[in-house]
């Protein structure tokens, strides 16, 4: 196999690589939200075990990264993709992180929330919109879409104001029982970890412009 025959194909496998990882992580919201519904303590429990090949793919893909750097000396476009790969497995791995501290809550609010519980039910809706989100900025992502990468910054208003509403709903549970704050508590911390999902789907949907254009258009959230 030609060099140039073997580098095509160390950036495919790069590109296919992240792409698993990607739907790795909206894989663990999407569990996580779904152990939050039926408050299933066993699989939020599989989520925050699940939490380790996510971090197992960060390490081959920033491997697989610097050798391509280190080995091929990439320039321009590729440099720009590679680079931005090396970034985006961050927040991939942050948001599942954050799945897994979704996971980690649920066995407390399983204890003290009702089913059909108007802030869980509103923190669901919420995780799902940040679940597309992962989803709409990989594929921008992979596309180098800046037109798709555009919606999915836009999105994250949405999921902000649902933050922002869920937070006015708890603190009026909170002034009717005083009693029921611990439980309030742990609903913010869901709705906390989803608002910063959102934040990390932006991230990789504004490395599409850096990839097409070298500029980026915000430091990266770690």
């Amino acid at each position: 196999m030609s060099t140039r025959t073997q580098y095509e194909a160390d950036l495919a496998a790069l590109k296919s690589t992240l792409t698993g990882m990607g739907q790795a992580a909206a894989d663990a919201l999407e569990n996580a939200l779904e152990a939050l519904c039926t408050a299933d303590e066993a699989a939020a429990s599989a989520v925050v075990k699940g939490d380790g090949e996510i971090n197992r793919m960060e390490r081959d893909i920033e491997h697989r990264c610097m050798t391509l750097l280190l080995r091929q000396q990439p320039v321009a476009g590729d440099l720009r993709r590679i680079s931005a790969s090396l970034k985006v497995v961050t927040d991939l791995e942050r948001i599942g992180d954050h799945a897994a501290d979704i996971a980690e809550i649920i066995p407390h609010l399983a204890a003290v929330r009702r089913e059909g519980d108007p802030a869980v039910s509103q923190a669901i809706e919420m995780g799902r919109k940040a679940y597309q989100m992962i989803l709409s900025a990989m594929s921008a992502l992979i596309a180098e879409d800046e037109t798709a990468a555009r919606k999915v910054i836009d999105t994250d208003d949405e999921v902000d104001y649902d933050f922002n509403a869920i937070k006015q709903t708890l603190a009026k549970e909170i002034a009717a029982d005083p009693g029921r704050v611990d439980a309030a508590l742990d609903a913010l911390m869901v709705i906390k970890y989803l608002e910063r999902i959102g934040d990390h789907a932006v991230n990789i949907a504004e490395w599409v412009e850096f990839i097409r254009t070298g500029r980026y258009r915000s430091e990266a959230m770690f």
